[in-house]
């Protein structure tokens, strides 16, 4: 769904429209038309000059798109005439061209290819990709739309890409997507803040930079409180509870009881430290190591534009029926002749009749 924003600027939010006037010996701020901040200035030039808007960009998931598994494949979508351009390490007003149409086909071996350079220069496209055709346009910044034609028995197949000359090697000032904003009001007026819309994690997308050991020092200590598991290292016998006896579930060890003091009560299950304590409360310490490289896979995924703000709807996978039967309002009564004394009566049918007990 298309957004749109609109921004009024009137005059009582401009402080440059503020113009002092004198009346009856007084000295006061008046606010002008807008016509006097447009062109009041030397020579009709804008007063309105140093505004600051700022913009705010929303985007929800359906906005997105939906992002598929991607198995490293790529199908380019016309596989009869397609190219791709690249700039020379050499010369910035030279531009290669590699034609990655499929060579494969057989179709393909009875077209002639030819590329329009776009500044009235024609040549004849004779190799597929990893080869490659070059051209160097004069040396002024302009447009050009480099065309390459497909001619074959059945017809012609047209691509058309614009360039822009001249290609330079661009320097990306902010790898991770920083962006400065500067709040022109409150307790943070005139300080720039800094913002990075990706990460390391994001902008090296391999499974050595999503494990935990990157970010802290692994394994690290774990704490908080739950329910006691004190009952499952429980023995039978006189003595149910035994310190220093290590507790074995299928053949593996399981647990054992350290220690038993007046104030707390300290056993291990798994790996993880329980300490029981008189009044009910149960700590419970452990080491963990976050993400690893063993619970990660990487797998590359790929976005599906045509269903960009595409949302379905819930699809049910299964389906839940309770079958209740068929009841009879006499059912009730009938269901009386099976029931000899009060003790069936009360646990006829898992409690099937309410009985309203009453010394009345």
């Amino acid at each position: 769904m298309e957004e749109k924003y609109y921004i009024k600027i009137s005059p009582e939010s401009i402080s440059g429209d503020v113009f002092q006037q004198v009346l009856s010996g007084n000295t006061f701020g008046v606010y002008s038309a807008m016509t006097a901040v447009l062109s009041g200035g030397t020579g009709g030039d804008s007063l309105l000059t140093g505004l600051t808007i700022p913009v705010l960009f929303k985007q929800s998931f359906d906005d997105m798109g939906y992002y598929t598994p991607f198995d490293g494949y790529i199908l380019q979508k016309d596989v009869v005439a397609s190219f791709i351009t690249s700039g020379d390490p050499t010369n910035q007003y030279t531009i290669r061209l590699f034609n990655t149409s499929n060579d494969f086909k057989k179709f393909t071996k009875l077209s002639n290819y030819s590329v329009d350079w776009g500044d009235g220069t024609t040549d004849t496209l004779t190799s597929h990709s990893p080869n490659y055709l070059s051209h160097t346009y004069g040396n002024s910044p302009d447009d050009y739309v480099i065309t390459i034609t497909q001619t074959n028995p059945w017809g012609l197949t047209t691509v058309r890409k614009p360039v822009y000359m001249p290609i330079t090697g661009a320097t990306v000032t902010n790898p991770l997507g920083n962006i400065t904003f500067t709040p022109q009001g409150g307790n943070w007026s005139g300080i720039p803040l800094n913002y990075n819309f990706i990460f390391t994690g994001d902008s090296e997308n391999t499974v050595a930079q999503q494990t935990s050991d990157n970010y802290t020092t692994v394994p690290f200590v774990v704490t908080g409180f739950t329910s006691s598991r004190l009952r499952e290292l429980r023995q039978y016998g006189t003595t149910p509870y035994v310190v220093g006896l290590p507790i074995a579930k299928g053949g593996q060890p399981f647990g054992e009881i350290n220690q038993i003091t007046t104030g707390y009560t300290w056993y291990t299950i798994d790996g993880v430290e329980y300490y029981d304590y008189p009044n009910g409360t149960t700590l419970y310490i452990a080491e963990s190591s976050g993400f690893t490289s063993n619970n990660i896979t990487e797998t590359p995924i790929t976005k599906e534009e045509v269903l960009l703000n595409v949302v379905g709807p819930p699809e049910i996978q299964s389906e839940i029926f309770i079958e209740r039967g068929k009841l009879s309002a006499f059912e009730p009564l009938q269901r009386l002749g099976e029931v000899d004394n009060v003790g069936d009566l009360e646990k006829y049918g898992y409690r099937y009749f309410k009985i309203n007990n009453s010394t009345e």
